[in-house]
């Protein structure tokens, strides 16, 4: 940590009771009530009989000096109204003061994302760093300064805009068909076709395997999987990741969900290959089983041969 816990110094890192709690700015009190129990019970003694003394002590502070008293602000309509209108002060300030240069990725992605996307794709990222910010209890740092940050970005983004709506839920689906705006981040423009918030985890956990990181590697897939559950290529990709670190019993788990989406991803036959798996025979087209080339089964029939459609003809082909 930067400072001593709970000095003076680290409190005052702390402003912002959205990120505190870890909702967005446009969350309504029934959405802050919800929040805060679900904190009150990570944090509760009941939560930490097993863990040390200094955890323990941790959980107690951080919900006494940092959780209930950012709720108690957030649970009444003037101080959300004090509170957005201190952030977007503070916003036009850095603005004034030079064009707004965000340090973590999401935010930096954000500015970068089209404003018909902007709503999802800020509510996806306090959903995300939300789930994992009280546990464990030592990332409640940099989750929270990253969401604070996210929430300062977001509120640049909406300065046009004379007033933040609340929200009963969180995430929100993105406007079709509206021209992006030009933001002040200096940054060029891809060409490439826009991907999904899931597959943009998916390409950093590749990333982060080239790199060796499986640790990150495995978060990423993991928040790929929560907004996007039906990905093969995400399981597969993630019990690969657990092999590299030698514990095969995650990477089973993880490779029997790919091969149960998709029998025939590659990456899913080569880490059931590896780990001793029985591979389930993949469908063709017309609904039919067909030989996975990974198991040791008859030829087909010749019948089925001569035709060369499907998967069996592909393999009888190569036999």
């Amino acid at each position: 940590m930067s400072h001593s816990p709970f000095s003076e110094d680290w409190i005052n890192q702390f402003s912002d009771p959205y990120a505190i709690l870890g909702m967005s700015v446009a969350a309504d009190d029934r959405r802050a009530l919800k929040r805060y129990r679900a904190i009150a019970k990570l944090l509760h003694p009941d939560s930490h009989v097993w863990s040390d003394v200094e955890s323990q002590e941790l959980a107690g502070q951080l919900f006494a000096r940092l959780v209930n008293p950012a709720y108690q602000r957030l649970k009444q309509d003037k101080g959300r109204a004090e509170t957005l209108a201190m952030l977007r002060f503070r916003v036009r300030r850095l603005s004034q003061d030079e064009p707004l240069s965000p340090r973590f990725e999401r935010s930096i992605e954000l500015l970068k994302t089209p404003i018909p996307q902007v709503e999802t794709f800020y509510e996806q990222a306090i959903t995300v760093l939300a789930e994992r910010q009280y546990e464990p209890l030592d990332r409640f740092e940099a989750a929270t300064q990253e969401m604070a940050e996210l929430n300062l970005v977001y509120l640049r983004l909406k300065m046009g805009e004379p007033m933040i709506r609340e929200r009963k839920v969180g995430l929100v689906p993105s406007q079709p068909h509206v021209q992006p705006r030009i933001v002040d981040l200096p940054s060029e423009r891809s060409s490439t076709p826009e991907v999904s918030y899931a597959e943009r985890h998916y390409l950093r956990a590749q990333e982060y395997l080239k790199k060796g990181n499986c640790q990150m590697a495995i978060q990423e897939l993991r928040d790929a999987i929560r907004i996007e559950s039906d990905q093969a290529k995400y399981y597969a990709l993630i019990a690969r990741a657990y092999m590299m670190q030698n514990l095969p019993g995650a990477a089973k788990a993880y490779c029997r969900q790919a091969l149960k989406l998709d029998p025939s991803d590659r990456l899913a036959q080569a880490c059931a290959k590896r780990l001793q798996l029985t591979i389930p025979p993949a469908e063709t087209a017309n609904g039919k089983g067909a030989a996975h080339p990974d198991t040791k089964r008859k030829p087909p029939p010749k019948s089925d041969t001569k035709k060369g459609k499907g998967l069996f003809g592909l393999f009888a082909k190569r036999r």
